[in-house]
């Protein structure tokens, strides 16, 4: 793991930990050795060594590798000579420190060598030592492996979480993309499709009909304007200098429905409820309709369009059946459309069917589920 300045909290417990070690070299040597009259340095080299390990100790997050090595510096031959009354918990704290930081086979090369040290030295104090303290090296070794399997542990676990917080961070990315792709799909489609729709039909009217080829212009106008203001709506979503636009709503449909109409498409509109919805339920609602109903207007008109949509009780009811020709089969593989509305229906966890009907025309039904604003689960 990439080293991490460490934080006030911890570098305080590490100092608390420094003091405690210290405190009990201190307190332990300066009873047992104070009476020492043969060797009267032992004492005062024992406190020295106690301190600097103590230091070193308590700063060991800001160099590991260099902490260890001058703790277990100080540690083996300090214990060798019975100055240093502790099993080697400084050096243990050391080794789990780097162990969290190093990167590959550095920590378990470190405790290998820290082993061999301990093992090495505990082999030289029974020899210059024979009665003496030699046997503080015993604990020592399970000591600094427990030291190395801890920290690999903790490590794992934090570079888990790292993953799976990045693998989180992904999902919201392709959440998004996907997000601004259906809505991407829906503003272009709906207004590309009137703008063709109309084009045709002021082409097929211009010199016999101008004035009807006109208003086909106007409207083309007018859908090409809202298309473009969607557009920079949705692009600005993704500018980080400015806020995103207010959202289409279910108030918005009564527009929709006059450009269908104008368009060729005579659409009978209900809306009822929908004033406790969530915006983006209600943007999600608004764009299955919008998606329906541009369908229409490409694939059915001239022809009539009926829209229903019901909220109530936690639920989104919707439905647009037209009596047009029929012609779209649902046996080929679903365009962008019917795919999109579909997604905006499994995100709410509703219901979606779309298909022509037995007695001509086509319907396309959606139910949406969501939380009522200010009100409980339904």
């Amino acid at each position: 793991m990439p080293a991490v300045r460490p934080t006030l909290r911890q570098v305080a417990v590490d100092v608390v930990i420094a003091a405690t070690l210290l405190a009990v070299d201190i307190g332990v040597g300066g009873n047992v050795l104070r009476d020492e009259t043969h060797s009267p340095w032992r004492l005062p080299v024992s406190l020295a060594v106690a301190a600097v390990i103590a230091v070193a100790l308590a700063l060991r997050r800001y160099r590991p590798l260099g902490a260890l090595v001058l703790i277990m510096t100080l540690s083996v031959p300090a214990a060798a000579l019975g100055l240093l009354w502790d099993p080697f918990v400084a050096a243990a704290c050391a080794l789990y420190t780097l162990t969290l930081s190093a990167q590959g086979g550095r920590a378990a090369r470190a405790t290998a060598c820290a082993a061999a040290a301990v093992a090495a030295a505990g082999a030289a104090g029974a020899v210059l030592r024979p009665g003496g303290g030699w046997w503080w090296y015993a604990p020592a070794l399970p000591l600094l492996a427990g030291a190395w399997r801890w920290g690999l542990s903790v490590r794992d676990r934090r570079e888990q979480a790292i993953r799976l917080e990045r693998q989180r961070d992904h999902q919201v990315l392709m959440d998004e993309r996907l997000r601004i792709a259906r809505e991407l799909h829906d503003v272009m489609t709906h207004g590309m499709g009137l703008i063709a729709v109309k084009a045709g039909i002021a082409n097929h009217l211009a010199r016999n009909r101008p004035e009807e080829a006109l208003d086909a212009l106007r409207v083309i106008e007018a859908t090409s304007k809202e298309a473009l203001a969607e557009t920079r709506r949705l692009l600005g979503v993704l500018r980080e200098d400015t806020g995103p636009a207010p959202a289409p709503t279910l108030a918005g449909l009564a527009e929709l429905a006059e450009r269908a109409s104008v368009a060729g498409a005579d659409v009978e509109l209900s809306v009822r409820g929908g004033n406790d919805l969530p915006e983006p339920v209600e943007l999600a609602a608004y764009r299955i309709v919008q998606e329906a109903v541009t369908n229409v207007v490409k694939h059915a008109a001239p022809a009539r369009c009926r829209v229903s949509v019901l909220a109530e009780d936690g639920v989104v009811t919707i439905e647009v059946t037209d009596d047009g020709r029929g012609a779209r089969s649902s046996a080929g593989p679903p365009g962008h459309g019917i795919v999109g509305m579909r997604e905006r229906v499994t995100l709410y966890d509703g219901r979606f069917a779309a298909g022509p009907l037995p007695q001509g025309g086509f319907q396309v039904s959606a139910t949406l589920r969501y939380r009522p604003v200010g009100g409980d689960a339904r």
